[in-house]
C-alpha cells in the first residue's frame, strides 16, 4: 500500500493528495516538502512537525501502526490553510 499525503482544506469536500509509491520508509522531509510543492503548498513560516501514532484499523492495537504527520502549511503564494 501507497503512503498517502494529503491537505486538509477546511470548508472543502476534496483535499489535495499526494501518494508515495513506497511503504518500506517514511518519506523525509525533504521529500515532504517536494510534495508540498507539488500540491501547491509550503509549510508556514515557524511551523514544527507533529506525530501521531495509529493502528492501521481503528480500535484494534493488533494491527500495523500507522505514524501520521501533521505540520502546518499556506499556499505557496503566501495564503493561508
Amino acid at each position: 500500500m501507497a503512503a498517502p499525503g494529503y491537505v486538509v482544506v477546511y470548508g472543502e469536500p476534496d483535499w489535495p493528495t499526494f501518494r508515495w509509491e513506497r511503504t518500506a520508509t517514511a518519506p523525509t522531509i525533504a521529500e515532504r516538502r517536494r510534495a508540498l510543492a507539488a500540491l501547491g503548498y509550503e509549510v508556514a513560516p515557524g511551523a514544527v512537525w507533529s506525530w501521531t501514532e495509529d493502528s492501521q484499523v481503528p480500535e484494534d492495537d493488533r494491527t500495523a501502526v500507522v505514524l501520521i504527520a501533521a505540520v502546518t502549511v499556506r499556499e505557496r503564494d503566501g495564503g493561508a490553510a
